[in-house]
């Protein structure tokens, strides 16, 4: 009896050693939803669970790493906290990683505690599955009884609609029927000897009229004519396709990217560039697929990760072994603002020397449109455009527009000092005004700013 007790008890003391060994092998202890929470927000730059990103597929990483390594938990541990440290000091594997992987270096996570580790590793190994999502169906299933009596009532008032609809027509048809009786009959049959028998009749009968109407008519096609030549060159709404797929709204309106990230010299040159492929890889290097809230309506996340591919093939970016291939493919965008070559215009000196002025005296006269950043004032609520498209006419009246009433500040540094003496005499000349000046006060309407 005491050898029994004896063994069940070794037998229970080897069945907990090897759960414990279990545990702290595969990271069973840990939480996976909070490690999903710390994974996303840590790790997701650069890993990814199912494919390389910039390092490896972290899922089963670390059943896998025991597998093939020999190295457990606490490895991954130090390599989280200071993989830097840890290659320092002189770790074989953690030198082969650094080297396999382009000798890029990992961030350090010491902000990390032993059990945010735990549930991060835990995740990789045991991922939750996802919430199933609510379909628009399921959501509406609870409503749809509610609903029969109305959808009844629906009906019968279609029905008796399209059957008074059928009473008027035969009454029309009887209407129409008696007439052509009363045409027929003897009382209208000598009206017929006084009817006008040629256009020559009409024309002589009412000539002045004729003549009249001829140069209403002369006048309408001549402004007509007038008008078309006029809007020649204007597109306003054009909004291309392009090769590809680029929403403002998402990358403006929902990132938050500022306009000038991308399109860096509206800032400081003339032209406002389509920006280089390289700018696209310096986030889509690491984000190769679409995880926004934001899905436009008609398409999906798939459509989405298929333009993100375009982009990877343009550059000869191969995203599994996270280097280039030299195998590029330019891109041939749709130009969609183009300035006439006799136009000058120079994006720097509105963006920059502009910029409030511009900003103010919009909102001034959009009080319920206002905007908050100066590329908006020509181009449009840009980040709430899916495709961009041409905002304005951007015609020379248009532009005149603009000229006369954007008010100058002159109390700034720059211009109280360069228009000293001609800030007194302008003030002198729009007294009505109250010394306010406008842009075309200053030159803004000289031929020579804009045509050379």
């Amino acid at each position: 009896m005491i050898s029994w007790r004896k063994h069940y008890k070794k037998g229970l003391i080897a069945i907990g050693l090897l759960l414990s060994t279990s545990a702290s092998i595969y990271g069973q202890a840990g939480d996976p939803k909070n490690g999903e929470k710390l994974f996303k927000a840590n790790c997701t730059a650069c890993h990814a669970l199912d494919k390389q990103v910039v390092g490896p597929a972290l899922k089963g990483v670390v059943a896998r790493l025991d597998t093939e390594q020999g190295l457990g938990k606490d490895w991954l541990h130090k390599w989280i906290k200071d993989n830097k440290a840890l290659r320092a000091s002189g770790d074989k594997y953690a030198n082969e990683v650094y080297e396999k992987y382009n000798k890029t270096e990992m961030q350090q996570f010491p902000n990390l505690s032993e059990k945010d580790i735990d549930d991060i590793l835990e995740y990789t190994t045991n991922p939750p599955a996802p919430e199933p999502e609510k379909t628009p169906e399921a959501a509406t299933a609870g409503t749809n009884a509610g609903q029969a009596p109305a959808d009844n009532t629906t009906s019968s008032i279609v029905i008796i609609s399209l059957l008074a609809i059928a009473g008027l027509l035969v009454w029309i048809l009887i209407k129409l029927r008696q007439l052509v009786k009363l045409g027929q009959s003897e009382d209208l049959a000598g009206l017929d000897e006084t009817r006008v028998k040629s256009f020559r009749e009409i024309y002589e009968k009412y000539h002045y009229i004729g003549k009249g109407a001829l140069a209403i008519l002369a006048i309408l096609a001549a402004y007509g004519v007038w008008n078309w030549i006029m809007w020649i060159g204007v597109y306003k709404g054009y909004k291309p396709e392009q090769p590809i797929y680029f929403s403002h709204k998402i990358h403006v309106g929902e990132n938050k990217i500022d306009c000038q990230l991308c399109h860096s010299s509206a800032k400081y040159g003339k032209v406002s560039e389509i920006p280089s492929m390289n700018v696209c890889m310096n986030c889509h290097r690491t984000i190769s697929e679409y995880n926004g809230k934001y899905i436009e309506p008609g398409k999906d996340k798939a459509f989405y990760d298929g333009e993100i591919k375009k982009i990877y093939e343009a550059t000869g970016w191969d995203p599994e072994k996270q280097q280039y291939t030299g195998k590029t493919s330019p891109i041939e965008w749709t130009r969609i603002h183009n300035m006439p070559d006799f136009v000058y215009f120079n994006h720097a000196q509105h963006v920059v020397a502009g910029e409030q002025a511009i900003i103010n005296s919009f909102n001034k006269k959009n009080p319920d449109n206002k905007i908050d950043v100066v590329c908006k004032a020509c181009h449009g609520k840009i980040d709430t455009m899916n495709v961009v498209q041409m905002a304005n006419d951007f015609t020379m009246g248009w532009c005149i527009e603009c000229h006369r009433t954007t008010e100058i500040d002159m109390n700034n540094g720059y211009n109280k000092e360069y228009f000293k003496n001609l800030h007194e005499k302008l003030k002198k000349q729009y007294p009505k005004d109250g010394g306010k000046i406008t842009v075309d006060a200053i030159g803004g309407l000289e031929c020579g700013k804009c045509h050379y």
